[in-house]
Protein backbone atom coordinates (compact mmCIF):
# COMPACT_ATOMS: atom_id res chain seq x y z
CA UNK A 1 0.00 0.00 0.00
CA UNK A 2 1.00 3.40 -1.24
CA UNK A 3 2.69 5.39 2.14
CA UNK A 4 1.89 9.03 2.42
CA UNK A 5 4.81 11.68 2.07
CA UNK A 6 4.64 15.17 3.09
CA UNK A 7 5.83 18.17 1.06
CA UNK A 8 9.64 18.35 1.15
CA UNK A 9 9.08 21.75 0.85
CA UNK A 10 7.01 21.62 4.58
CA UNK A 11 10.07 20.22 6.27
CA UNK A 12 12.96 22.75 6.49
CA UNK A 13 10.27 25.05 8.60
CA UNK A 14 9.91 22.21 11.25
CA UNK A 15 13.60 21.64 10.79
CA UNK A 16 15.15 24.83 11.63
CA UNK A 17 12.35 25.66 14.50
CA UNK A 18 13.30 22.51 16.08
CA UNK A 19 16.87 23.46 15.85
CA UNK A 20 16.08 26.64 17.84
CA UNK A 21 14.12 24.95 20.67
CA UNK A 22 16.51 21.88 20.92
CA UNK A 23 19.34 24.96 21.67
CA UNK A 24 17.32 26.68 24.05
CA UNK A 25 17.17 23.63 25.99
CA UNK A 26 20.46 22.34 25.60
CA UNK A 27 22.02 25.57 26.17
CA UNK A 28 20.04 26.34 29.43
CA UNK A 29 21.11 23.15 31.05
CA UNK A 30 24.49 21.99 29.82
CA UNK A 31 26.15 25.24 30.85
CA UNK A 32 25.36 24.74 34.66
CA UNK A 33 26.16 21.25 35.15
CA UNK A 34 29.24 21.95 36.23
CA UNK A 35 28.29 24.42 38.89
CA UNK A 36 26.32 21.58 39.54
CA UNK A 37 29.00 19.03 40.16
CA UNK A 38 30.96 21.83 42.10
CA UNK A 39 28.63 23.38 44.23
CA UNK A 40 26.33 20.62 45.03
CA UNK A 41 28.10 17.09 44.49
CA UNK A 42 31.60 18.68 45.76
CA UNK A 43 33.43 16.99 43.14
CA UNK A 44 37.17 17.90 42.05
CA UNK A 45 37.98 19.61 38.63
CA UNK A 46 39.18 16.29 37.35
CA UNK A 47 36.24 14.41 38.42
CA UNK A 48 34.06 17.33 36.74
CA UNK A 49 36.22 17.20 33.44
CA UNK A 50 35.60 13.74 33.02
CA UNK A 51 32.26 13.06 33.50
CA UNK A 52 31.73 16.75 30.88
CA UNK A 53 34.13 14.81 28.82
CA UNK A 54 32.35 11.04 28.57
CA UNK A 55 29.09 13.41 28.08
CA UNK A 56 30.57 14.89 25.17
CA UNK A 57 32.31 11.55 23.52
CA UNK A 58 28.63 10.17 24.64
CA UNK A 59 27.11 12.63 21.84
CA UNK A 60 29.93 12.77 19.57
CA UNK A 61 31.05 9.04 19.38
CA UNK A 62 27.45 8.08 18.68
CA UNK A 63 26.58 10.45 15.86
CA UNK A 64 27.83 7.35 13.64
CA UNK A 65 24.95 5.21 14.97
CA UNK A 66 22.59 8.00 15.30
CA UNK A 67 22.88 8.06 11.64
CA UNK A 68 22.80 4.40 10.88
CA UNK A 69 19.79 3.86 12.80
CA UNK A 70 18.07 6.96 11.03
CA UNK A 71 18.77 5.23 7.80
CA UNK A 72 17.48 1.93 8.47
CA UNK A 73 14.65 2.86 10.50
CA UNK A 74 13.41 6.51 9.62
CA UNK A 75 14.97 9.71 10.81
CA UNK A 76 11.40 10.82 12.28
CA UNK A 77 11.21 7.37 14.74
CA UNK A 78 15.02 8.19 15.70
CA UNK A 79 14.47 12.04 15.86
CA UNK A 80 11.48 10.82 18.57
CA UNK A 81 13.52 7.98 20.27
CA UNK A 82 16.84 11.03 20.66
CA UNK A 83 14.08 13.81 22.18
CA UNK A 84 12.58 10.35 24.81
CA UNK A 85 16.36 9.80 25.65
CA UNK A 86 17.62 13.27 26.08
CA UNK A 87 14.05 13.83 28.50
CA UNK A 88 14.93 11.06 30.41
CA UNK A 89 18.43 11.92 30.76
CA UNK A 90 17.29 15.62 32.05
CA UNK A 91 14.90 13.48 34.60
CA UNK A 92 18.05 11.62 36.16
CA UNK A 93 19.68 15.38 36.36
CA UNK A 94 17.22 17.01 38.49
CA UNK A 95 15.92 13.88 40.52
CA UNK A 96 19.62 11.45 41.11
CA UNK A 97 20.41 11.39 44.41
CA UNK A 98 24.27 10.12 43.95
CA UNK A 99 26.79 10.05 41.70
CA UNK A 100 25.95 7.19 39.57
CA UNK A 101 22.62 8.52 38.25
CA UNK A 102 24.17 11.89 37.33
CA UNK A 103 26.85 10.13 35.14
CA UNK A 104 24.10 8.12 33.62
CA UNK A 105 22.03 10.80 32.98
CA UNK A 106 24.97 12.90 31.49
CA UNK A 107 25.46 10.62 29.09
CA UNK A 108 22.08 10.20 28.09
CA UNK A 109 22.02 13.57 27.09
CA UNK A 110 24.55 12.75 24.80
CA UNK A 111 23.49 9.97 23.42
CA UNK A 112 19.52 11.64 22.60
CA UNK A 113 21.42 14.02 20.77
CA UNK A 114 23.70 11.51 19.18
CA UNK A 115 19.92 10.58 17.77
CA UNK A 116 18.39 13.58 16.63
CA UNK A 117 21.05 15.77 15.30
CA UNK A 118 22.37 13.09 12.08
CA UNK A 119 18.31 13.01 11.17
CA UNK A 120 17.37 16.09 11.14
CA UNK A 121 20.62 16.99 9.41
CA UNK A 122 19.86 13.97 6.51
CA UNK A 123 16.24 15.28 6.35
CA UNK A 124 17.25 18.86 6.02
CA UNK A 125 19.50 17.86 3.22
CA UNK A 126 17.11 15.91 1.49
CA UNK A 127 14.67 18.85 1.51
CA UNK A 128 17.44 21.18 0.47
CA UNK A 129 18.02 19.19 -2.64
CA UNK A 130 14.07 19.09 -3.37
CA UNK A 131 14.11 22.66 -2.91
CA UNK A 132 16.83 23.71 -5.07
CA UNK A 133 15.52 21.58 -7.85
CA UNK A 134 12.37 23.56 -7.68
CA UNK A 135 14.52 26.57 -8.16
CA UNK A 136 14.64 27.72 -4.58
CA UNK A 137 16.51 27.90 -2.11
CA UNK A 138 19.59 25.94 -2.35
CA UNK A 139 20.56 23.13 0.16
CA UNK A 140 23.93 25.49 1.78
CA UNK A 141 21.34 28.18 2.62
CA UNK A 142 19.50 25.61 4.06
CA UNK A 143 22.16 24.76 6.20
CA UNK A 144 23.25 28.27 7.01
CA UNK A 145 19.38 29.10 8.07
CA UNK A 146 20.02 25.66 9.84
CA UNK A 147 22.88 27.30 12.32
CA UNK A 148 21.85 30.63 12.41
CA UNK A 149 18.63 28.96 14.65
CA UNK A 150 20.80 27.20 16.37
CA UNK A 151 23.06 29.61 17.49
CA UNK A 152 19.76 31.78 18.71
CA UNK A 153 18.75 29.04 20.67
CA UNK A 154 22.46 28.78 22.10
CA UNK A 155 22.14 32.72 23.15
CA UNK A 156 18.85 31.99 24.75
CA UNK A 157 18.99 28.73 26.04
CA UNK A 158 21.79 30.44 28.92
CA UNK A 159 19.55 33.39 29.81
CA UNK A 160 17.12 31.02 30.37
CA UNK A 161 19.02 28.95 32.66
CA UNK A 162 20.33 32.16 34.63
CA UNK A 163 17.02 33.44 35.01
CA UNK A 164 15.99 29.63 37.22
CA UNK A 165 19.80 29.79 38.25
CA UNK A 166 17.44 30.97 41.07
CA UNK A 167 16.05 27.91 42.16
CA UNK A 168 18.51 25.20 41.43
CA UNK A 169 20.14 23.25 39.26
CA UNK A 170 17.62 20.38 39.39
CA UNK A 171 14.77 22.43 38.47
CA UNK A 172 16.70 24.06 35.65
CA UNK A 173 16.96 20.30 34.65
CA UNK A 174 13.40 19.98 35.19
CA UNK A 175 12.75 22.96 33.26
CA UNK A 176 14.66 21.26 30.00
CA UNK A 177 12.55 17.93 30.01
CA UNK A 178 9.63 20.16 29.88
CA UNK A 179 11.23 21.94 26.36
CA UNK A 180 11.70 18.63 25.10
CA UNK A 181 8.73 16.83 25.79
CA UNK A 182 7.05 19.89 24.30
CA UNK A 183 9.32 18.94 21.32
CA UNK A 184 8.26 15.73 21.35
CA UNK A 185 4.93 16.07 20.95
CA UNK A 186 5.30 19.08 17.80
CA UNK A 187 7.45 16.48 15.92
CA UNK A 188 5.20 13.72 16.80
CA UNK A 189 2.47 15.35 14.58
CA UNK A 190 4.80 17.18 11.75
CA UNK A 191 7.48 15.30 10.82
CA UNK A 192 7.42 13.10 7.79
CA UNK A 193 6.61 9.03 8.12
CA UNK A 194 9.23 7.20 6.66
CA UNK A 195 9.04 4.68 4.03
CA UNK A 196 8.55 0.77 4.80
CA UNK A 197 12.34 -0.84 3.24
CA UNK A 198 11.90 -4.48 2.13
CA UNK A 199 15.49 -4.93 2.84
CA UNK A 200 17.34 -6.77 5.54
CA UNK A 201 18.26 -5.64 8.78
CA UNK A 202 22.58 -5.31 8.41
CA UNK A 203 24.21 -5.54 11.59
CA UNK A 204 26.76 -2.75 10.39
CA UNK A 205 24.79 -0.46 8.26
CA UNK A 206 27.16 2.51 7.94
CA UNK A 207 29.96 0.10 7.01
CA UNK A 208 29.51 0.94 3.23
CA UNK A 209 30.16 4.62 4.28
CA UNK A 210 33.71 3.78 5.10
CA UNK A 211 34.17 2.02 1.52
CA UNK A 212 35.00 5.14 0.01
CA UNK A 213 38.40 6.26 -0.01
CA UNK A 214 38.21 9.98 -0.66
CA UNK A 215 34.85 10.11 1.90
CA UNK A 216 36.84 8.68 4.43
CA UNK A 217 39.99 10.85 3.72
CA UNK A 218 37.66 14.00 3.82
CA UNK A 219 36.38 13.42 6.92
CA UNK A 220 39.61 13.24 8.56
CA UNK A 221 40.61 16.03 6.58
CA UNK A 222 37.52 18.04 8.26
CA UNK A 223 37.48 16.81 11.91
CA UNK A 224 39.96 19.48 12.92
CA UNK A 225 37.38 21.87 12.43
CA UNK A 226 35.62 20.20 15.89
CA UNK A 227 39.25 20.27 17.28
CA UNK A 228 40.03 23.52 16.71
CA UNK A 229 36.13 25.25 17.49
CA UNK A 230 36.57 23.19 20.68
CA UNK A 231 39.51 25.42 21.87
CA UNK A 232 36.89 27.85 22.61
CA UNK A 233 36.36 26.19 25.53
CA UNK A 234 39.55 24.54 26.26
CA UNK A 235 42.15 27.36 25.09
CA UNK A 236 40.44 30.84 24.82
CA UNK A 237 40.45 30.78 28.49
CA UNK A 238 44.35 30.16 28.98
CA UNK A 239 44.89 32.92 26.60
CA UNK A 240 42.10 35.19 28.84
CA UNK A 241 44.45 34.16 32.30
CA UNK A 242 47.22 35.23 30.08
CA UNK A 243 46.11 38.27 29.36
CA UNK A 244 45.20 39.28 32.83
CA UNK A 245 41.49 38.62 32.14
CA UNK A 246 38.64 37.09 34.26
CA UNK A 247 36.22 34.65 33.47
CA UNK A 248 33.78 37.49 32.64
CA UNK A 249 35.24 38.26 29.92
CA UNK A 250 33.82 34.72 28.45
CA UNK A 251 30.78 36.35 28.06
CA UNK A 252 31.47 38.97 25.56
CA UNK A 253 33.52 37.02 23.19
CA UNK A 254 30.85 33.97 23.03
CA UNK A 255 28.61 37.22 22.79
CA UNK A 256 30.67 38.38 19.93
CA UNK A 257 30.73 34.89 18.33
CA UNK A 258 27.16 34.40 18.23
CA UNK A 259 26.58 37.69 16.92
CA UNK A 260 28.66 37.01 13.61
CA UNK A 261 27.02 34.19 13.07
CA UNK A 262 23.72 35.87 12.99
CA UNK A 263 24.25 38.82 10.93
CA UNK A 264 26.69 36.85 8.58
CA UNK A 265 25.98 33.57 8.34
CA UNK A 266 23.42 33.93 5.64
CA UNK A 267 25.25 36.22 3.44
CA UNK A 268 28.98 34.05 4.36
CA UNK A 269 26.56 30.96 2.70
CA UNK A 270 25.70 32.54 -0.67
CA UNK A 271 28.75 34.44 -1.18
CA UNK A 272 30.19 30.56 -0.38
CA UNK A 273 27.94 28.68 -2.80
CA UNK A 274 28.75 30.87 -5.47
CA UNK A 275 32.93 30.64 -4.85
CA UNK A 276 32.07 26.65 -4.97
CA UNK A 277 32.78 24.44 -1.97
CA UNK A 278 36.00 22.88 -3.28
CA UNK A 279 37.79 26.21 -3.13
CA UNK A 280 35.45 27.17 0.01
CA UNK A 281 36.44 24.79 2.31
CA UNK A 282 40.31 25.24 2.19
CA UNK A 283 39.75 28.75 2.89
CA UNK A 284 37.39 28.21 5.69
CA UNK A 285 40.31 26.12 7.29
CA UNK A 286 42.94 29.01 6.56
CA UNK A 287 40.69 30.73 8.73
CA UNK A 288 40.81 28.98 11.54
CA UNK A 289 45.09 28.27 11.51
CA UNK A 290 45.03 32.01 11.45
CA UNK A 291 43.21 32.25 14.50
CA UNK A 292 45.38 30.42 16.08
CA UNK A 293 48.40 32.04 14.63
CA UNK A 294 46.76 35.26 15.94
CA UNK A 295 46.87 34.50 18.97
CA UNK A 296 50.62 33.06 18.84
CA UNK A 297 51.65 36.46 17.85
CA UNK A 298 51.17 37.89 21.21
CA UNK A 299 51.51 35.22 23.46
CA UNK A 300 54.95 35.26 24.50
CA UNK A 301 54.61 39.46 24.99
CA UNK A 302 53.44 41.00 28.32
CA UNK A 303 49.40 42.40 28.01
CA UNK A 304 48.84 45.76 28.05
CA UNK A 305 46.96 46.79 31.42
CA UNK A 306 43.97 48.38 29.00
CA UNK A 307 41.09 47.05 27.70
CA UNK A 308 43.59 46.22 24.42
CA UNK A 309 44.45 42.76 26.23
CA UNK A 310 41.57 41.22 24.92
CA UNK A 311 42.11 42.02 21.66
CA UNK A 312 44.21 38.51 20.63
CA UNK A 313 41.08 36.75 21.79
CA UNK A 314 38.77 38.90 19.97
CA UNK A 315 40.80 38.04 16.87
CA UNK A 316 40.29 34.81 17.48
CA UNK A 317 37.29 34.13 18.11
CA UNK A 318 36.27 36.55 15.53
CA UNK A 319 38.71 34.55 12.91
CA UNK A 320 37.52 31.54 14.18
CA UNK A 321 33.90 32.08 13.79
CA UNK A 322 34.43 33.10 10.22
CA UNK A 323 35.81 30.15 9.12
CA UNK A 324 32.75 28.28 11.03
CA UNK A 325 30.57 29.86 9.11
CA UNK A 326 32.49 29.01 5.80
CA UNK A 327 33.19 25.41 6.17
CA UNK A 328 29.78 23.96 7.98
CA UNK A 329 27.15 24.93 5.27
CA UNK A 330 29.67 24.16 2.73
CA UNK A 331 30.84 20.42 3.95
CA UNK A 332 27.42 19.70 4.70
CA UNK A 333 26.18 21.04 1.24
CA UNK A 334 28.94 18.46 -0.32
CA UNK A 335 27.83 15.22 1.76
CA UNK A 336 25.11 14.00 -0.43
CA UNK A 337 27.68 14.10 -3.41
CA UNK A 338 29.15 11.03 -1.21
CA UNK A 339 26.11 9.44 -0.04
CA UNK A 340 22.52 8.37 -1.63
CA UNK A 341 19.07 8.90 0.36
CA UNK A 342 19.22 5.54 2.05
CA UNK A 343 23.00 6.76 3.30
CA UNK A 344 22.47 10.12 4.00
CA UNK A 345 22.06 9.34 8.02
CA UNK A 346 25.02 7.36 8.14
CA UNK A 347 27.42 9.89 5.96
CA UNK A 348 26.45 12.74 8.39
CA UNK A 349 27.04 10.96 11.41
CA UNK A 350 30.58 9.58 10.26
CA UNK A 351 31.54 13.45 9.99
CA UNK A 352 30.74 14.10 13.16
CA UNK A 353 31.79 11.11 14.69
CA UNK A 354 35.01 11.99 13.40
CA UNK A 355 35.15 15.35 14.66
CA UNK A 356 34.25 13.88 18.07
CA UNK A 357 37.76 11.70 17.94
CA UNK A 358 39.53 14.55 17.19
CA UNK A 359 38.32 16.62 19.83
CA UNK A 360 38.86 13.62 22.04
CA UNK A 361 42.52 12.73 20.91
CA UNK A 362 43.88 16.52 20.44
CA UNK A 363 42.63 18.05 23.83
CA UNK A 364 43.98 14.83 25.05
CA UNK A 365 47.74 15.32 23.39
CA UNK A 366 47.81 19.48 23.51
CA UNK A 367 45.97 19.84 26.61
CA UNK A 368 48.93 19.55 28.78
CA UNK A 369 50.73 21.91 26.25
CA UNK A 370 48.28 24.34 27.01
CA UNK A 371 49.75 25.00 30.77
CA UNK A 372 52.86 26.63 28.82
CA UNK A 373 50.97 29.42 27.63
CA UNK A 374 49.24 30.75 30.86
CA UNK A 375 52.31 32.70 31.77
CA UNK A 376 53.77 35.11 28.67
CA UNK A 377 56.97 33.49 27.68
CA UNK A 378 58.60 31.97 24.39
CA UNK A 379 57.20 28.99 25.59
CA UNK A 380 53.72 30.30 25.20
CA UNK A 381 53.84 30.72 21.47
CA UNK A 382 54.14 26.94 20.93
CA UNK A 383 51.00 25.28 21.75
CA UNK A 384 49.16 27.88 19.68
CA UNK A 385 51.81 27.35 16.41
CA UNK A 386 50.54 23.19 17.38
CA UNK A 387 46.71 24.40 16.69
CA UNK A 388 47.59 26.46 13.65
CA UNK A 389 49.02 23.21 12.42
CA UNK A 390 46.26 20.85 12.30
CA UNK A 391 43.70 23.17 10.62
CA UNK A 392 46.67 24.39 7.91
CA UNK A 393 47.20 20.53 7.16
CA UNK A 394 43.28 20.25 6.68
CA UNK A 395 43.31 23.29 4.15
CA UNK A 396 46.05 21.49 2.20
CA UNK A 397 44.43 18.29 2.34
CA UNK A 398 40.85 19.60 1.11
CA UNK A 399 42.49 21.55 -1.48
CA UNK A 400 43.06 17.95 -3.34
CA UNK A 401 40.43 16.18 -2.14
CA UNK A 402 37.96 18.65 -3.13
CA UNK A 403 39.81 19.11 -6.76
CA UNK A 404 37.64 16.71 -8.83
CA UNK A 405 34.55 18.20 -7.43
CA UNK A 406 34.96 21.93 -8.91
Amino acid sequence: MPFYRPATHLWPPVLLGSQFVFNIGFYAVVPFLAIFLRDDLLLSGGAIGLILGLRTFSQQGMFIVGGALSDRYGARSVILCGCVIRVAGYLLLALGDSLTPIVLGACLTGIGGALFSPSIEALLAKAGTDSEARGKRSRAEWFALFAVCGELGAVLGPVAGALLAGFGFRQIALAGAAVFLIALGVLHLCLPRHTSHKQALKIIPWWTTFRQPRFVAFIIAYSSWLLSYNQLYLALPVEIARSGGSEKDLGPLFMLASVLIILFQLPLARFARRIGAARILPTGFLFLSAAFLCVALFAGSEPPDSWQRLLPAACFVALLTTGQMLLVPAAKDLIPQFADHSTLGAHYGALSTAGGCAVLAGNFMLGSQLDQALIPSPAAVIPWLQLAFFPFCSAVALYFICRPMR
